[in-house]
């Protein structure tokens, strides 16, 4: 079995599972495109930048910056995989400060208690008493208990609908269905409430672990995530290799059977890889702007926030799709002393992609350095059951590991012909996370 950079996570799945692994990375460094960048003069180099970093930005060395930020849901997938597979013994986490969300040209925080529900200045009066009763109902919802339905049918049901249940307006509609749900886009409006609501579920759960808001973040960086399941890989008699360029996937009658790499091949019965791999076995879905930012001061109206998430729903700037920021800072170990990385991403729907994003690097200013990227999206159109060829899609713009996780999983699935069931995973008691355990 051969692995690409992206798929850390599914390699250690594999090996917990009793597979044998090896892992193949063209690059020098764990995590190919979603690599942390160190130290700083590397980040100025990669975007082609003149000249080095100014000394104001303070040693290279301290930066560890994301080239595809994203954080963990504190209850979410990505933390169940890491407990499951006990990665969470190599690496620590913070938690995120705050979840944001913008309207009218301003950022809020995202009401997540019934507390701060009524002291938002989000909603007026009434809006609020409608959306705690909302909130009430949610987290008593159970969809294995009729009684807690009111009359809605989870299967059948729209969200509109149950939004009209609630009388609730457009903007609360807005930060629900993208602060807390998490919908990239509208249409979740038109299909069943279920995952909605479990979705709000997710959110509200996770929040409960730590109170300020529901994304925990690795020390150090992303980067961290790879090379913790490259060691777990290790662990169970998986290979790893860095610096291997891959020459060919080698195919006999339409299934593959190894990879040739310096004049070797390496012999497999399947293969995991990014559709970097694999040009003729994907296909382009889009495109997302990414733009790092090195600000000298916290987010304005963030309450000096070290760290936090905004999210721009698309209906306040007439977009299709929203648009993310994600900032974290020395308090990560990922910055120098009093300097703060901001990623604003998003998915492009224009010709002008810097012109979209605006709305996010206006939050932002002054900006002391920007780094633009845009990437292609690829998704596969060879699923893998024939030619035993596993693809996993190029991470989107979210800034959370949700979506990414719905594809392992749906990888998972292609490559055992079985679900990825998290129920049936052993909770290590003495794994439980979280600072106040570590000090």
């Amino acid at each position: 079995l051969v692995f690409s950079p992206e798929e850390c996570i599914l390699s250690g799945i594999m090996s917990v599972n009793g597979k044998k692994v090896l892992h193949m990375d063209r690059n020098s460094y764990y995590g190919g495109e979603s690599a942390s960048i160190t130290p700083l003069e590397d980040l100025y180099k990669r975007f082609n930048l003149p000249g080095t970093p100014p000394e104001s930005m303070g040693r290279g060395r301290d930066w560890n910056v994301d080239l595809i930020p994203k954080f963990l849901m504190a209850n979410g997938q990505l933390v169940k995989m890491l407990l499951y597979t006990e990665v969470t013994r190599y690496l620590d986490f913070k938690v995120i400060e705050g979840s944001f969300v913008y309207k009218g040209g301003k950022i809020y925080k995202v009401p997540s208690t019934e507390a701060e529900a009524l002291a938002s200045s989000l909603m007026g009066l009434f809006e609020k008493r409608r959306f705690r009763k909302f909130l009430v109902y949610v987290a008593n919802f159970d969809e294995n208990d009729p009684r807690t339905f009111e009359g809605v049918d989870p299967k059948k049901t729209t969200m509109r609908d149950v939004y009209k249940k609630f009388d609730l307006g457009q903007d609360v509609i807005d930060f629900t269905g993208h602060a807390l749900a998490l919908y990239r886009t509208d249409d979740y409006l038109d299909q069943p409430c279920q995952e909605t609501i479990n979705r709000i579920k997710l959110y509200s759960e996770s929040l409960a672990r730590y109170g300020k808001s529901p994304y925990l973040y690795p020390l150090y960086g992303l980067g961290e995530l790879p090379q913790g399941f490259a060691r777990l890989s290790a662990i169970y008699g998986g290979t790893y290799m860095l610096n291997k360029p891959i020459e060919e996937i080698v195919i006999e009658n339409g299934k593959v059977v190894g990879v040739k790499s310096e004049g070797e091949v390496a012999r497999c019965k399947q293969l995991i890889c990014d559709p970097s791999y694999v040009s003729d076995r994907v296909t382009k879905v889009g495109q997302v702007i990414r733009v790092i930012c090195i600000l000298s001061h916290p987010i304005k109206n963030t309450n000096d926030a070290n760290s936090c998430q905004i999210i721009i729903p698309q209906n306040q700037v007439n977009r299709k799709s929203d648009i993310y920021v994600c900032m974290i800072s020395s308090a990560h170990n990922v910055a120098a002393q009093g300097k703060y990385i901001a990623i604003a991403s998003t998915t492009v729907e224009t010709a002008d992609p810097e012109k979209e994003i605006k709305p996010a690097l206006d939050l932002l200013e002054p900006i002391e350095q920007k780094f633009v990227s845009i990437s292609d999206l690829f998704a596969p159109t060879d699923l893998g059951t024939e030619s035993q060829i596993f693809i996993s899609r190029t991470y989107d713009a979210t800034t959370h590991f949700e979506t990414t996780c719905d594809d392992i999983k749906d990888i998972y699935k292609r490559m055992m012909g079985s679900e990825f069931d998290f129920e049936e995973m052993k909770r290590k008691k003495n794994d439980i996370y979280g600072e106040e355990e570590q000090q």
